[in-house]
């Protein structure tokens, strides 16, 4: 009788106090993602979906903006820092939380992130699903702090969408479709795709804290004139000049901030794509990358994506109002008319209008905003391109850094130097703005 209850002990029992055992390691070796770390990893799964729904830069720009406030304006309670929100255009006035000591930021912060994430893009269930991963290294926190800081990150997404519902982007869905006119000097559908024009009414997004689209509205770009000396003359003739004599070095500048989100190559009647980060995802890997290298705090951190994003959304607002009222011809069109029939720029040129740089406009805006918060000089080495490209970059400032991405564009073929050098300046002046934001 001994012997049979030991085998029914062994067969029985301690098959369930290993698995028991097993459950409660795994448990317990659940990776916590808590302050700056839980943040970089929502930003990250935004990302990746992001690129996997193949979302234009523009509105790229407004799915960060939004989602990265939403963060911000969760966690601050904790922090006792300022408003952003209630400092910017549109938004429903977000009280204070009560009892903030109540609040666990991490827990607030992530709801109100992932509840706009999941709401705004196509992929919805690749959030739920990162949503209920998180949730679980939560579940041993008091369930009145779980009670009150899940309610004040819903609260704070209900403010932030609230605001994307009236920022136009909707209307701008339903409207005809962009017509293209053949005429001198004006933008004409490129190689290799001759795509539709990407988000042509953008101008009509409400802005976040300029004035208007055309707040901050550059020069005009050189008029179209062939002649020889002409101010337009010369700089499409030093733009093809120096397409026939890239170094290595230009060309691997060009290709590391193309940020296409997706390029197509053809072959016969084969057609090949690649999908790649938008520049703005670009930038969200360097705010990472520049917020570990300087080991800013989780508040710290929340204001550097939240205020760059916010400033990189007006920036393409700004950017694609001036596209759209000059409606300036590629380099492609032109050379390919005039000069060079076969010709082909080294990048595949994107499907909206030439002037101003879009990549100049907003990294003027992003650089300007975070050399603020993290000072002139601040080296950091780039490895966003490595899961894309496996290229990677170091730089000795955030300023190094942008001066490259405006002439990765001119080395690329598809941006003169005025529209790299007045989209800068554009988007420098957006970035001020919003470096008087109190903090």
């Amino acid at each position: 009788m001994r012997s049979i209850n030991k085998k029914i002990y062994f067969s029985v029992v301690l098959p369930v106090l290993f698995f028991s055992f097993t459950a409660c390691k795994q448990e317990n070796n659940i990776k916590i993602l808590k302050g700056s770390t839980l943040q970089h990893y929502c930003v990250g799964t935004l990302t990746d979906a992001i690129i996997y729904d193949i979302y234009s830069p523009p509105v790229a720009s407004r799915l960060y903006a939004y989602c990265n406030l939403a963060y911000y304006e969760a966690i601050r309670p904790a922090y006792h820092t300022q408003s952003i929100t209630n400092q910017l255009k549109g938004f429903e006035h977000l009280p204070e939380a009560e009892n903030e000591k109540d609040l666990n930021p991490d827990l607030a912060g992530s709801t109100a992130f992932l509840l706009v994430a999941k709401k705004m893009i196509f992929s919805k269930d690749s959030i739920a699903a990162i949503e209920k991963s998180l949730l679980k290294q939560f579940n041993r926190i008091e369930p009145a702090v779980f009670k009150r800081s899940t309610e004040w990150g819903k609260k704070v997404a209900e403010v932030i969408l609230a605001r994307s519902a009236k920022d136009n982007y909707k209307i701008t869905r339903g409207l005809p479709r962009y017509s293209v006119f053949e005429e001198e000097g004006k933008w004409q559908q490129t190689p290799p795709d001759y795509a539709d024009a990407t988000e042509p009414n953008w101008r009509m997004i409400i802005p976040l804290l300029m004035d208007s689209a055309s707040q901050f509205k550059p020069p005009v770009p050189p008029a179209f004139d062939l002649k020889k000396g002409s101010a337009y003359q010369k700089e499409l003739m030093e733009l093809y000049e120096a397409s026939k004599k890239l170094t290595a070095a230009q060309d691997t500048i060009a290709r590391y901030w193309d940020d296409n989100p997706f390029v197509t190559q053809h072959q016969g009647h084969l057609t090949f794509a690649n999908k790649k980060t938008t520049p703005v995802g670009h930038w969200m890997g360097i705010i990472e990358i520049l917020c570990n290298t300087a080991n800013k705090d989780a508040i710290s951190t929340a204001y550097a994506y939240a205020v760059a994003s916010a400033a990189i959304f007006d920036g393409f607002i700004s950017c694609w109002d001036e596209k759209f009222r000059s409606v300036t011809a590629r380099p492609v069109t032109v050379i390919r008319k005039y000069i060079e029939s076969e010709w082909n720029p080294l990048l595949q040129t994107p499907p909206f209008p030439e002037y101003t740089s879009g990549h100049s406009v907003i990294s003027g805006a992003a650089s300007t905003v975070l050399i603020h918060q993290f000072g002139t000089g601040f080296a950091f080495h780039d490895t966003t391109e490595l899961k894309y490209l496996g290229m990677e970059r170091f730089f000795p400032s955030i300023e190094a850094a942008t001066e490259e991405i405006g002439i990765s564009r001119f080395y690329g073929g598809i941006h003169y130097m005025s529209a790299i050098n007045n989209g800068k300046e554009q988007g420098n002046k957006i970035g001020a703005l919003f470096n008087q934001l109190k903090k």
